[in-house]
Order: structure tokens, then sequence, then C-alpha cells
């Protein structure tokens, strides 16, 4: 069984999601940690709870959502995960990170890429690479069928969905991953979005106005 836990980091209120089963293997999803402080939350919840990092990744490359890929990188030994079609994003965040007042911010590269379909293994536990582009162009959500979760970055809100006025946003494009690749999951699917609070399919299917 999943177990997930939610940090909420930096200046933009992001999600970092911890997820790990009774294997104890995790993946840290967006890690958004910047300051000392949250880097330092962040290992004493994985040491406390004698979980061994096995996946660094990326939903989409938003400057908000990677500020801390350098800090799991190199803690943990891992190595990023994203969609290729994100490596202009990932590129172009130490631009962005100076504009936004982040400084200190380490760039890494993607060694891993994630297409459709993909499955990954944690522990006991599969999940699916779902690529739902329109925030940005290689955006993906993370699936786990057996568990009835899906990590959908800023894909769909409670209630609202992305952006899609920043670098590589399509409206259209995001409405259709929406349609097509989330709303199509179970209903009683409960969705972990990269700001705000979880939802499931059936309360954005009922109330959703953008849907």
């Amino acid at each position: 069984m999943l177990t997930v836990k939610k940090f909420t980091f930096n200046s933009f209120a992001e999600h970092t999601y911890v997820v790990y089963d009774e294997t104890k293997a995790c993946a840290i999803i967006d890690p958004g940690c910047f300051d000392p402080q949250e880097k330092q939350s962040l290992s004493n919840f994985i040491q406390t709870h004698g979980l061994q990092v096995s996946y660094l990744i990326n939903t989409h490359c938003h400057i908000d959502h990677i500020l801390g890929n350098q800090y799991v990188q190199d803690t943990y030994q891992v190595q990023l995960a994203i969609h290729p079609q994100e490596i202009p994003t990932l590129q172009f965040a130490a631009t962005f990170a100076s504009q936004y007042g982040f400084i200190d911010y380490k760039p890494i590269a993607a060694k891993i890429f994630l297409t459709a379909g993909h499955i990954i293994q944690l522990g006991n536990t599969l999940l699916t690479v779902l690529h739902v582009p329109g925030h940005s162009p290689g955006h993906i959500a993370l699936y786990s069928s057996q568990e009835q979760i899906c990590f959908v970055g800023d894909v769909l809100f409670r209630g609202n969905i992305g952006r899609t006025d920043l670098l590589g946003g399509n409206r259209e494009a995001l409405l259709r991953s929406i349609r097509k690749q989330l709303l199509t999951l179970d209903a009683q699917t409960t969705l972990y979005p990269g700001h705000g609070p979880t939802t499931t399919i059936a309360a954005e299917k009922r109330s959703n106005i953008f849907l």
C-alpha cells in the first residue's frame, strides 16, 4: 500500500511528494525545497521513516517544481527522470530562477527519460506514466491503478485547470490531456496536484467549471 507525504515548499506553495510502500522504497516527486530548512525537513522525514530513495521525478520542469533537484540528486545519489520534451523547459529554468529570486538555484541535467506507458516499479507498487501536455509540452502524470491515485502536477486542480500562458503552454492540448488521460480514470481516483488541495476524478467531473 502506498503512503503519500506532502510537503509545501518555496514562495509558490508548491507540493513536493514523497511516495513509498511497505518495502520503504520511495520516490520524490517535484522537489521544490529551496532554503536549508525545507531541505532539512525533507531529509528528516526520509531518515525518520527509514526510506530508500529510488527515484527523483519531475512531472514538469517549471522552476517551482525543480528547485530541490540538485539537493536530492547529491544527497541520495539518484538521477533525475523527466519526459524528453521537458528538456528545453529544464534548460531555461536557470534564467527564470534569478528573476524569481532563487539566486542559489543549481541546475542539473536529466539522465532518465519517461514517456507515455512507461512503468515505474516502486517496491511492490507500479506507477504508470501518462503524457499530459498543455501546461508544458512534456508534462507527465503518475498513476497507480491498484491504489487509485494519480500525481497530476499542474494539469488539473480542485475546481481549476493549469495555466497555459507560460512558455510551451497550449490550452487545447491541456483540455485534451485532461479529457483523454485523466477523466477516463476510475471516478474514485484521488488526484494529488502540484498546488492546492487533493481532489478526485468524480469531484472534477461534477463541479469543475472548466470541464
